[in-house]
C-alpha cells in the first residue's frame, strides 16, 4: 500500500524583503515635499467658496502677511525671510533670477494673508509684485462650500 507523506508548507523566503522596504522608503523620500519655509508671522486664512488648487507648487513663492508675536505690527514674509514692502520687490527679483527660464514663466506668487489685514497693505504688496514682474498671483483661503475645511 501507499503511504501518505506528511507535507509541510515551505518556509517564506524573505531575502528580497529589505530591498522592497528600501525601494518604498526611497520612493516616499523622493515624492514627499517638505515645507520649504518656516512661517514666522501669525495669520488666520480667510474663507472662500470658489477655490482652485495650484497647478505646480514647485514654482510657487509664498508671501505671508500677518502679525508677529506681539500682534500689533503687520509683517510680510517672503518664503523664509521677513521683508518690508520696499524690500519685497528686490527679494522676489533675486529669487526669480535663480530660477530657470521655464520656471520663471510658470512662477506663481501665493499670498497667504491674515483675514484682518488692511487692503492698503495688500495693495502695496500687489504693487511690489507688479514691479518685480510677478504677474501670476493667487490668494489662499479656506473652502466654505463643503463641510470640510481645506486650504486651497
Amino acid at each position: 500500500m501507499f503511504r501518505r507523506r506528511e507535507r509541510e508548507v515551505p518556509g517564506l523566503n524573505t531575502a528580497a524583503l529589505p530591498d522592497l522596504i528600501f525601494t518604498v522608503l526611497f520612493f516616499f523620500m523622493i515624492v514627499t515635499h517638505m515645507r520649504q519655509s518656516d512661517v514666522k508671522v501669525q495669520y488666520q486664512v480667510p474663507q472662500g467658496t470658489e477655490l482652485n488648487r495650484l497647478a505646480s507648487k514647485s514654482t510657487a513663492q509664498y508671501v505671508y502677511i500677518g502679525t508677529t508675536d506681539n500682534g500689533r505690527q503687520t509683517t510680510i514674509q517672503l518664503n523664509n525671510k521677513i521683508v518690508t514692502v520696499d524690500e519685497l520687490r528686490d527679494e522676489l527679483m533675486r529669487v526669480r533670477q535663480q530660477m530657470s527660464d521655464e520656471d520663471q514663466e510658470r512662477m506663481v506668487v501665493s499670498i497667504r494673508a491674515d483675514r484682518k489685514t488692511d487692503m492698503g497693505t495688500i495693495a502695496d504688496v500687489k504693487h511690489a509684485l507688479r514691479e518685480a514682474g510677478a504677474l501670476r498671483v493667487s490668494y489662499t483661503a479656506i473652502d466654505t462650500s463643503t463641510d470640510s475645511k481645506k486650504t486651497k
